[in-house]
């Protein structure tokens, strides 16, 4: 239908494809180098199903992929993962446990123990009753074996590793808090790369269009609006008021 539809109305199909892929950010001009590439006709009607298989799958590896191996706490799953690692060495495969995580969350949650999303452990700090105590055996065992449940592993790596951002932090050369008074609340996902300016656009548009300097607050030095922001920098934006 959707080739039957470009065809007869004489749309460009590498304009018409982009469009229907704008949300996965595919370019005009990624379809033409795909199409290129398999050495395709430019009219759809003419592509059989292999072709059309063929095509997006030579999209999709435009797009930065990671595999969420779940439910690694079942028992078997671990040769299963390493016979997924095996079969597919192209794609980054992480075996986890939303399970596990989940139970760790909600316990958290609940103030029965001290979790950090990502460690390989945990602290009881609440009272148990025989069912919480045997659950959380249970998920101890898991993180002794596997180290972590591996959902914040798969975070970390897809959005440091495969998408390239960096965590930058808004605070002041004196105290790290906001107006009222809460140490360094958020935090803001920047691309590897991006500068004190970008910084500063990022947290208003007021503030990149005044911008006057930016503090490097962990060494309490100023730094100008080319500065290449680093993961973890801290940093405090001046501008014209």
């Amino acid at each position: 239908k959707f080739a039957r539809k470009v065809q007869g109305e004489n749309q460009d199909i590498k304009k018409a494809l982009a469009k229907q892929l704008s949300g996965l950010k595919v370019t005009e001009e990624n379809v033409e180098a795909c199409i290129k590439k398999l050495k395709l006709s430019h009219k759809p009607t003419e592509w059989n199903d292999n072709e059309l298989k063929q095509l997006s799958s030579e999209l999709r590896k435009l797009k930065p992929m990671i595999i969420a191996a779940n439910k690694l706490d079942v028992e078997g799953a671990l040769l299963n993962l390493d016979k997924l690692k095996k079969k597919f060495p192209e794609y980054k495969i992480i075996g986890c446990s939303s399970e596990i995580e989940l139970a760790l969350r909600e316990a958290a949650k609940k103030n029965l123990i001290e979790y950090v999303p990502g460690d390989s452990d945990f602290k009881i700090k609440g009272k148990l009753n025989d069912k919480q105590k045997k659950g959380l055996d249970f998920v101890k065992k898991y993180l002794k074996e596997y180290d972590k449940s591996g959902v914040q592993e798969i975070l970390n790596t897809l959005v440091f590793e495969m998408l390239d951002y960096i965590v930058v932090y808004p605070g002041g050369v004196n105290k790290l808090e906001d107006k009222n008074g809460n140490v360094l609340p958020d935090c803001f996902l920047m691309k590897n790369g991006s500068t004190a300016l970008d910084f500063a656009y990022r947290l208003h548009t007021d503030f990149g269009d005044n911008f006057i300097k930016a503090m490097d607050v962990k060494n309490k030095r100023p730094v100008g609006k080319d500065y290449r922001l680093k993961h973890r920098d801290v940093i405090e934006i001046m501008y014209k008021k």
